[in-house]
């Protein structure tokens, strides 16, 4: 009887807020409920603090403070005897659900792809109008998997390759392999990706060098594909089933940067450090995405325009950390200008950068300046002395105080306050130090570097990185998205950061493709992975018009003229099939018909009985659309998903002969 009052008073005070009451399906949204009371949400705890039997079964008096038991809360919440709507009690009664327990990230694995309200459908390239269509996470206990993580069949194998200035595919022979015997081939696979890599591990554990994933944010309104509305429990084990995988297909020398924004940074931090080990860390990486203008402006509090990448190795100490520069203006700095460089230093003439400018641009001085450039002559000779600058960068200098000075460097430093003329010293394994007037010389010519072919000013990389612009990128590789798609300047710097020609790059959440195609430019192999149906629309066209010699993006900065290969695959469905189906079922006499087939075809969850199910069937009439979904997604075994290559021979899953072939080439038979 208490409980039974208990359970009213919460569905009382939870009902009054609209965050967590669906007033046109009548039900309590539990995932919200249990975000909420993970952050500890104040207007939550407030409405549980009003009523005093909910007070004193979920707050523990503490001395004078009141404590929030939120593990008790959670597990309350999460109970099959809790929400029993007309869904709840129909999956209890034929044996659908099992006793609901707050989610700890040891044994269970966050299986399925959430299906996102945005989807790319036939041909379309950019992002259609919002819809209200969200498919379900698949929790799976441990003690359920069997085969789950066996490896898979491959089909549909399609080799592309330009051929009269097209991208065209045709059937694939074999995998080619290098001296070492890895495939090193270019993959796009289709599949899920938690499946996906446990097979890949077949052939590529320990052989990636760099791994690059920007996964969903668990935001709840992401603008891409993903339906990120997990609670944070869910979300980090559906990270950490990844990421462990992830671990075992690095080289002992690889790493991965995992990108994401301030809603689960400092859960995903933690989970890295469990997962690859806190010594292995090297650094969070702060990254400008937008600029703090138009409608982010009336938000409270500072304008949200930065995300993080998690840059990590497997084995820190066995990576070669190669120094990395990036792009500045001319440094004022360097404002000392030395033209008699080749003589004996002790004759060198020291002038200021501006004067020999003038000098030479045949300007007397400011005012004359001025007269000719007008009101913006400051700006246009600050331009215009940096590319003086450039051009004569090993005669331009700055004078500098030396980095840790011995004692003989001091009194040097002291000595040239007195004397008239630059004081060379001359060291066993560095270059010589030239000292002047109380410091040191450091030359332009050393803060040059090549990037992108060009001779430019540059400054050690930081962890900010604060000059790669977002604008303008919505149509890099030829396919339209207005959000999702990361820079094809920010993949670069990684993969030239990280890896060399040979290595291997994979990005198993490949969204846009934007690491394929940069890969790809620069001639670096690489396996692209991707379950939701747009990865025709998205990266595999993408890679087509990279083939075909895109433009866009990098392409001009590595002289790209378009080229090279790729194999597009998928896993061959099983069960998944049926998802598929169910998925994109528009009416109730739909899902009816695929009941049909799956009762007859599929392979059904052990918990699932058929004259259970049908003896109730009014019941689930009963049920809205998006509920039946879920019942019908729930009776297949998910362990079956996909073709498993153990059963790949046996003539009831018509594998062709050449396909089987093929699947041998890739696992090494």
């Amino acid at each position: 009887m208490k409980n039974k009052k208990l359970k009213e008073k919460i569905d009382g005070i939870l009902k009054a807020d609209e965050r967590f009451w669906d007033k046109e399906r009548e039900v309590l949204l539990r995932n919200t409920i249990s975000d909420s009371a993970e952050k500890f949400d104040e207007k939550l705890l407030k409405m549980l603090l009003s009523d005093q039997m909910v007070k004193e079964h979920f707050f523990k008096k503490i001395g004078r403070a009141v404590v929030f038991d939120k593990d008790k809360f959670l597990v309350y919440i999460n109970n099959k005897d809790f929400l029993e709507n007309s869904y709840t009690k129909f999956t209890q009664n034929i044996g659908l659900t099992e006793e609901g327990q707050f989610l700890k990230s040891s044994g269970k694995v966050i299986l399925n792809w959430p299906y996102k309200d945005c989807i790319l459908e036939g041909g379309q390239t950019k992002e259609d109008v919002k819809r209200n269509e969200i498919f379900f996470n698949e929790i799976l206990e441990k003690d359920e998997i069997d085969v789950l993580l066996k490896p898979k069949v491959f089909s549909k194998f399609k080799k592309y390759s330009r051929k009269n200035g097209k991208a065209k595919g045709e059937k694939l022979e074999k995998f080619s392999r290098d001296e070492n015997g890895t495939i090193k081939d270019n993959l796009i696979v289709k599949g899920n990706n938690l499946i996906v890599l446990h097979s890949l591990k077949e052939e590529f554990a320990g052989k990636v060098k760099l791994i690059y994933i920007d996964p969903p944010y668990n935001t709840g309104n992401d603008g891409f594909k993903y339906n990120d509305n997990f609670n944070h429990s869910s979300w980090l084990t559906f990270m950490k089933n990844r990421l462990e995988v992830a671990r075992d297909l690095l080289r002992d020398d690889g790493t991965i940067f995992v990108q994401c924004d301030h809603h689960e940074i400092g859960y995903l931090n933690i989970l890295m450090d469990e997962v690859f080990k806190i010594e292995n860390k090297v650094q969070i990486i702060s990254i400008r995405t937008s600029s703090p203008a138009g409608f982010k402006t009336v938000n409270p509090g500072p304008v949200d325009v930065t995300e993080y990448i998690l840059f990590y190795s497997k084995n820190k100490s066995l990576v070669d950390f190669e120094k990395s520069y990036t792009a500045v203006g001319y440094d004022n700095n360097y404002n000392l200008y030395v033209d008699n460089i080749n003589d004996n230093p002790k004759d060198w003439v020291v002038e200021s950068i501006i004067d020999r400018f003038y000098k030479e641009s045949g300007i007397k001085d400011n005012k004359n300046a001025k007269e000719k450039w007008g009101n913006s002559w400051k700006t246009i000779r600050d331009v215009l002395i940096g590319e003086f600058a450039l051009q004569n960068a090993e005669k331009v200098i700055s004078k500098r105080d030396p980095h840790k000075p011995t004692k003989k460097i001091k009194e040097l430093m002291d000595k040239s306050k007195v004397v008239d003329y630059v004081i060379e010293h001359k060291r066993e394994k560095d270059n010589s130090l030239h000292i002047y007037k109380g410091g040191s010389f450091a030359f332009y010519s050393n803060k040059l570097q090549f990037i992108d072919g060009k001779l430019t000013p540059t400054e050690f990389l930081t962890d900010s990185w604060f000059d790669i612009s977002w604008a303008g990128i919505s149509n890099e590789g030829g396919i339209s998205l207005k959000n999702g798609k990361k820079p094809e300047k920010l993949l670069k710097r990684i993969i030239e950061m990280s890896v060399k020609k040979n290595d291997i790059v994979l990005d198993f959440f490949s969204g846009a493709g934007t690491t394929g195609a940069v890969a790809h430019k620069m001639g670096i192999q690489y396996i692209l992975v991707e379950q939701m149906d747009y990865i025709r629309e998205l990266p595999e066209l993408r890679l087509k018009n990279v083939i075909e010699g895109d433009q866009t993006g990098i392409s001009k900065a590595v002289n790209w003229k378009g080229g090279g290969e790729f194999i597009y695959m998928e896993m061959k469905e099983f069960n998944q099939e049926f998802l598929s189906a169910i998925k994109m079922a528009k009416k109730k006499t739909d899902l009816m018909k695929i009941y049909e087939k799956i009762k007859g075809k599929a392979f059904l969850s052990y918990r699932f009985s058929d004259k259970e199910f049908e003896a109730k069937i009014s019941e689930f009439d009963s049920l809205d659309l998006s509920e039946q979904k879920q019942v019908l997604a729930e009776i297949l075994d998910k362990n079956q998903l996909y073709l498993s290559y153990s059963e790949m021979k046996d003539e009831t899953f018509k594998i062709s002969k050449k396909d089987i072939e093929v699947n041998k080439s890739f696992y090494g038979e």
